[in-house]
């Protein structure tokens, strides 16, 4: 088993060292011993030892040895797994997630992440790949993927306060994180995995997936297969920063979320798909739809949380549970469907947001006060996707689009709050005259 493993060794002593003597290239015995046991399991399609290497051996590294440092570069430890080009290409995938993780990127190097994605999916595209990863590793691929999307696209947005050298990074690489480009990419992992040929298949009784959790025991891949699965989940999410809901929810029209299925696996990718699926149905006014998903999900939650405390993903766990209850704190206020809601979860909804639903249900600049800032703190980070101009005078565009998405917002609780008002009104006339004077009026 991997804890077996002797990643504990003196020479990391040198690692926590001073900056002063810090030394990019030095590959200290443990990481050695990593990479070359991690390259050995993947090079047999050990999945179990691969996860246990990856959830674990990578963060416990990470945290002792390289929490304000990046790991070596790829061209160190390139000796210590036969300079294998589809492993180097994994490990920077790793080690660009853990920059971003802990540290803060530099434009070349968001670009430099843009190039590797580039080559690894041309690989598992167009190339041989004979590997079984674990779900989780595949998931985390696809959402990096996205996270860094829209990371950039905020990036490049705040044009004030960047250097001369910064701007020129950006004008010489301007197809670097490109919205067609990045969409492309995930629909291209859709249709060359023929994910929806398969989903569909499953349907009929003619192909096993769900069942075998993605996985190949043929001796075949599941590399290509779970991320043209995980990619409709992307693409979900690329459409919602974009603000386009509908072809979002087109996108994972082929999972089945009424259903447990290989998205409910993983943690991170079963949070992800109801959280957008739920915030595009939001404000695509479909109310009912959103709430049936979050309670679920919130429930799910609310039930094994307590089994991911010690994941790398806990902080993010909490964070989306905390944003799916303000998002559904706002369905119920516009559309009030309690039959939906478990108890459990009402008593946790009451408990965050009782006294600001109870706000939310007049008709007053509070209660429009109350939308937008449950609004702001649950909706996704919102992108343009198009680059701003490069040019005097350089102001920052970054919260355009989500002061467009927050507008458009705002005005439908307008238009809901004097529904509800004209009904209210019209229920208090029509409780005011009786029966005799309306067969008058209609007479």
């Amino acid at each position: 088993m991997a804890s077996s493993y002797d990643y504990e060794d003196d020479s990391s002593s040198r690692y926590a060292a001073s900056d002063a003597g810090y030394d990019p290239s030095f590959v200290p015995d443990s990481v050695k011993t990593f990479v070359a046991h991690l390259y050995r399991h993947i090079r047999e399609k050990n999945v179990y030892e691969i996860h246990q290497m990856y959830e674990g051996g990578f963060h416990r590294l990470s945290d002792r040895m390289f929490r304000d440092t990046p790991w070596p570069p790829v061209e160190a430890i390139a000796p210590f797994v036969d300079n294998d080009h589809v492993f180097c290409l994994l490990y920077r995938e790793m080690w660009f997630r853990h920059l971003y993780a802990r540290l803060s990127p530099t434009a070349r190097q968001r670009v430099e992440s843009w190039d590797n994605y580039c080559s690894l999916f041309g690989v598992v595209l167009h190339g041989v790949v004979n590997m079984q990863l674990p779900n989780q590793w595949l998931w985390d691929m696809v959402d990096e993927f996205v996270y860094q999307f829209q990371s950039y696209c905020q990036y490049r947005a705040k044009l004030m306060n960047k250097t001369e050298e910064e701007l020129q990074l950006l004008r010489q690489n301007d197809q670097a994180w490109n919205v067609y480009g990045v969409l492309n990419y995930l629909q291209a992992l859709v249709e060359k995995s023929m994910i929806i040929q398969i989903l569909e298949r499953e349907k009929e009784g003619l192909e096993q997936f769900t069942s075998t959790d993605g996985y190949d025991y043929e001796g075949g891949s599941n590399v290509l297969k779970m991320l043209g699965y995980y990619s409709m989940i992307g693409l979900l999410r690329v459409h919602c920063l974009l603000g386009d809901y509908h072809t979002g929810l087109k996108c994972l029209s082929p999972i089945d979320i009424s259903q447990q299925g290989v998205y409910t696996i993983v943690i991170g990718s079963h949070i992800s798909a109801i959280y957008h699926y739920g915030f595009a149905n939001l404000m695509l006014r479909r109310y009912v739809d959103a709430t049936r998903e979050f309670n679920k999900i919130l429930l799910y939650i609310l039930k094994f949380k307590q089994y991911h405390e010690k994941s790398p993903q806990f902080d993010q766990i909490l964070k989306k549970n905390e944003q799916m209850y303000a998002l559904l704190a706002i369905c119920l206020s516009l559309c009030p469907q309690t039959k939906l809601i478990e108890e459990k979860v009402s008593a946790q909804l009451k408990e965050k947001y009782g006294d600001k639903m109870l706000r939310m249900q007049r008709y007053d600049d509070e209660a429009y006060a109350v939308y937008d800032e449950l609004f702001s703190y649950a909706c996704p980070k919102f992108i343009t996707p198009s680059a701003p101009l490069l040019e005097e005078p350089l102001i920052n565009r970054n919260q355009d689009a989500y002061r467009l998405q927050l507008k458009l917002f705002l005005l439908e609780v307008k238009q809901q709050q004097l529904l509800s008002g004209l009904l209210e009104l019209l229920e208090a006339v029509l409780n005011h005259i009786n029966w005799e004077t309306l067969q008058h009026i209609w007479n």
